[in-house]
Order: structure tokens, then C-alpha cells, then sequence
């Protein structure tokens, strides 16, 4: 039986969570909604009357950037405009995933669909044409500044008019033959459409949604690792129980989440007056993360909805526009690498205390006794070595000074390095989480805990990998395995269905694309 593709009509209005990993993973039937393709279509007229006119229209009728005041002549349009989408094909790197660049592509087509770009229909239709058969471009990921991806945008705008690389049926080749191969034909460029092909940031908006549901992703089994670590080192339940009356909204959330996580454990409590404040501030760190990251997906997702473009149509006329700089969302992704650091930071003092042997009589490096072994003290550093790293990358980099095209382009948020540092970030916390699940579970284990609920998910995962640790042996190849089965999307569906946190996991559609697609299948089409 032939699996069919969920429907998702694109009308202008912000995208979800849920529909960006549905149309990233190509699980999706992509349309344009009636009414969105007649507010295309009525800014297509105003900006043909405006060129009818002699009006200089922006990168339509005259060169972009430092060639703003040279005019092409009626003759020389279709040159120019099929050289400028392929003049910015120039990023380099490594490509980013076809799940970015479907996203980016969605994007475009739902910005245009708010009736303020002035770009024609065909140029929807052409985007999605090569969505229906999954002809992909290849986008290197070096290349925009973040102020309009041109560069990583080019290199789409450039495969529509048949030239670059595409990713068809699995298989990377030259974008005429991927054409060819799907049975399509390039598209021509038409006054306007060039520059609506390339000046705008969906790239990076695509990325940015991505990067930031793959650290709710980690945070979420961050937190889990921290309540187990709790527990581990027989932390008091009382300040958890406290914040839910004295804290904030989100503190009072993760006081919630950890009580009702640890609730199956008979919780070992050791605690003598006061815990250190990496166990006892726990909801503290995690609340303002989640915080933050709620905010920049919102932020995120606002950005899906609305016109970076310059020119833009409006009030009936095509003018210029100052919407291509996405400061803010970069700042508040800025805010969240922040973040980053500080949950690292939280984590490596508990990896600290579960191996200096000042707990519930741990021995130290996690030894058992009578063994002759160095133990867990080495790895330690490398817990250590991770919150260097995540920190070293939570320094903002969205004001540096640039200017370029002659002067005129004097302002750039540097949004795509913003998000790389963003997603090595959250890769690096996967890890951490990883060392703190191994260290626990080893004194679980020393100590003769018998974990309940989610602990007892984490401490199974980490014994599927890794032994109790008896005698020294080389501990990398362990670490990776905990890491990748606890990153897994399977592992976060589970997480989330034991103990959700539903505002937060629903929001960022967390868990595997199936549950994802059950929860978008009654929605046909899905409209957004």
C-alpha cells in the first residue's frame, strides 16, 4: 500500500514545529492556499506597472548592492536577471541537510504567499514542482553574513534555473540533469523573481528551527540526567517542591517536572542542611533555559510568516525595505547559546560531586572498593574539556563590525555563524549528558539505589552500553553509544510520554516524525 504524503497547504501564516520536520523530512504534500496565490498575483501587477512605468525597481530593473543606480535596459533584463541568481551561487563548505533546504524552500513560498513580494506565481509553482519531486538543491553552508542568505539562497535560486547541484532520488548531480531526470524544465527568471529567489534569510530560519528543536531535544534529557545525578548523590526534593510556590513560571514547571519524575524512586536522601547550588538550583538553570528557548522558537516561527525581501509591496506601491537584517532572532539565539553555557556549567558540577567522594560516602573516581583502579577521575576532565567548549562558543557575535558593497551594506547579524555555534553547542550537551548518566549510574550502582521511572530508563540505556566500571578500560566508544541512543528520537519519545512537559514538547513537536505525523494527520490538509 502506497504510504500518502500529509497534505500542507502554505498560506502566509507562520509554520509550526511540527509541520517544518514533517515538510524537512519530505513527508509532506506542499500546496499554496487560493487566497495566498491572489495576494501573489495582485503585488505581480503593481510591481509589472511600476517597471511599465520607468520606475527604477531594486534588483529587478537596476543591480543590487554597490550597482544600485545602474539600469538594465528592456533588452538586457532577461540577461541580467538570469545572471544575477547565478552570480550568487557562491557558497562553499559542507552542504547543509535536504531537511534545511525543503524548509528553506517552504519558507520562501510562504513569505511570498503574505502578498508583499512581487514575485510571480511561476515562481512559486517552480518551487513547488521540485518539492513534489523532491529534486533538492545542494546548498554549501558557507555563505551569507545574515543579512539575506544570498549566497546559501543563490544556490537554490541558481538550480531552479538549471545550473549548480541537486539531490535527486538519493543521488548528488548537476542540477540540469537532476531536471531532466524528474522531468521538469528550468525556470526563467522574470523581473523580480531573481532577487525574490535569493535576498531573503529562509535558510537560516530553516537552520535556526532546526538547531533550536534539537536543543530542546537535549535539554530535555539534560534535565532527566540531572534528576538522576539528584538522586545519585541523595539530594533533597525539598527545593523543588519550594520553587513551584516561590519561583517563576518555568521554575515552577521544572519544579514540577523533576518532583513528578522522581516520584517511583525511593528517593535516598543525604542531604546535611543544604545541598550544593548545582542540585539545589537545578529548576533555576533549566527554568531559564526553557524560557529562553520557548521565546527564540517563537521568534523563530514568527519569522516563517512574514517578508524579509527588498523591495516589498506595500500599500500598494513597491518600496524599499530594511527587512533583511534578522536581528531578532539572532540575539535571542545569542541568548540561548548563553543558556547553553550555563546548563553545561550546572551539569559538570554535578559530574564534579559525583566523583570527588564527598556524597553518601562515594568513594572517589567512583571505585568500587577493593578494586585497583584509577576510575572516573580522567573522564572527569573530559566532562570539564565539553563546558569549555560550549562556553568558548556563547560569546555574541551579532555586532562585529562589516561593511561591504561600496559602504552601502554596513549592518549584518551574522545569523548562520550565530546558529553554528548554536548546533555544536547542543551536540557538545548531548555528550555531557551522556558522562553525567554513566557517572550515576556507576554510583547507583555502588551504593545499591534501585532506580525508578525516568532514572530507570537512563540507568538502563547506560548499562546497555557500558558495565559497572570493576577494573580501568578505555571508556570512549561506551560514552558515544550512551549518547547516541540517548539522542535518539525514539529515547525522547519515550522520555516525553513517561513525564511530559506538555507546553514545552508539544510546542517543539518533540519525538519521532511518526508520532509527529499522527498528531498532524487529523488535519487534512494541514493549513498554516
Amino acid at each position: 500500500m502506497k504510504h500518502e504524503h500529509l497534505g500542507i497547504e502554505l498560506s502566509g501564516r507562520p509554520l509550526g514545529f511540527a509541520e517544518m520536520v514533517t515538510i524537512g523530512a519530505g513527508k509532506a504534500a506542499i500546496s499554496a492556499s487560493a487566497t495566498g496565490m491572489a495576494r501573489i498575483a495582485i503585488a505581480r501587477e503593481i510591481v509589472e506597472d511600476a517597471i511599465a512605468s520607468g520606475m527604477p525597481v531594486y534588483g529587478s530593473t537596476t543591480g543590487v548592492g554597490a550597482m544600485k543606480d545602474v539600469e538594465w535596459s528592456a533588452d538586457e533584463l532577461d540577461t541580467f536577471n538570469l545572471g544575477l541568481v547565478r552570480a550568487h551561487h557562491f557558497g562553499t563548505g559542507t552542504p547543509f541537510s535536504c531537511n534545511i533546504v525543503r524548509n528553506a524552500m517552504a519558507i520562501r513560498i510562504n513569505t511570498a504567499l503574505t502578498g508583499q513580494v512581487g514575485c510571480t506565481p511561476e515562481l512559486i509553482e517552480a518551487y513547488i514542482r521540485m518539492l513534489e519531486a523532491d529534486l533538492i538543491p545542494v546548498v554549501r553552508r558557507t555563505g551569507s553574513i545574515g543579512c539575506a542568505d544570498i549566497g546559501l539562497m543563490g544556490q537554490i535560486g541558481a538550480v531552479l534555473t538549471g545550473v549548480g547541484e541537486a539531490i535527486y532520488r538519493g543521488n548528488r548531480m548537476q542540477a540540469a540533469e537532476a531536471f531532466q531526470a524528474a522531468g521538469l524544465e528550468p525556470m526563467r527568471m522574470a523581473p523580480r523573481d531573481s532577487l525574490a529567489s535569493l535576498s531573503i534569510n529562509a535558510v537560516s530560519f530553516a537552520s535556526a528551527a532546526e538547531t533550536t528543536r534539537n536543543a530542546a531535544a537535549s535539554i530535555r534529557v539534560l534535565l532527566a540526567t540531572a534528576m538522576m545525578a539528584a538522586g545519585a548523590l541523595g539530594a533533597s526534593r525539598d527545593p523543588w517542591k519550594a520553587v513551584r510556590h516561590v519561583g517563576t513560571a518555568r521554575e515552577a514547571l521544572i519544579g514540577a517536572w523533576l518532583c513528578n519524575a522522581s516520584d517511583e524512586w525511593n528517593w535516598p536522601v543525604a542531604t546535611h542542611v543544604q545541598d550544593p547550588l548545582s542540585l539545589r538550583m537545578i529548576a533555576q538553570v533549566f527554568g531559564a533555559v526553557i524560557e529562553n528557548l520557548l521565546s527564540t522558537g517563537h521568534k523563530i516561527l514568527a519569522a516563517t510568516g512574514r517578508s524579509d525581501d527588498n523591495p516589498v509591496v506595500v500599500e500598494g506601491r513597491v518600496m524599499t525595505s530594511g527587512g533583511s537584517l534578522p536581528l531578532d532572532v539572532t540575539i535571542l539565539l545569542e541568548s540561548a547559546a548563553l543558556c547553553m553555557a550555563h546548563a553545561a556549567r550546572n551539569a559538570f558540577n554535578r559530574c564534579v560531586i559525583l566523583g570527588n567522594g564527598q556524597r553518601r560516602d562515594l568513594p572517589v573516581n567512583l571505585v568500587p572498593p577493593g578494586r585497583i583502579a584509577t576510575g572516573f577521575g580522567p573522564i572527569i576532565k573530559l566532562a570539564g574539556e565539553i563546558f569549555s567548549r560550549v562556553l568558548s562558543m556563547s560569546n555574541p557575535v551579532s555586532a562585529q563590525s562589516l561593511v561591504v558593497a561600496a559602504g552601502l551594506e554596513d549592518e549584518a547579524a551574522f545569523l548562520p555563524l550565530v546558529i553554528e555555534r548554536f548546533d555544536r553547542q547542543m551536540r557538545a550537551l548531548k555528550r555531557l549528558a551522556a558522562l553525567e548518566a554513566l557517572l550515576s549510574a556507576q554510583a547507583i550502582d555502588i551504593l545499591g539505589d534501585e532506580p525508578k521511572g525516568v532514572a530507570a530508563m537512563l540507568y538502563e540505556v547506560v548499562r546497555k552500553h557500558a558495565d559497572f566500571y570493576t577494573v580501568d578500560r578505555p571508556l570512549s566508544a561506551e560514552v558515544e553509544a550512551i549518547e547516541e541512543e540517548l539522542g535518539s528520537d525514539d529515547f525522547v519519545t519515550k522520555l516525553t510520554e513517561q513525564v511530559p512537559i506538555a507546553s514545552f514538547d508539544d510546542f517543539f513537536a518533540l519525538g519521532s516524525l511518526e508520532r509527529i505525523e499522527e498528531r498532524l494527520s487529523g488535519q487534512e490538509p494541514a493549513t498554516v
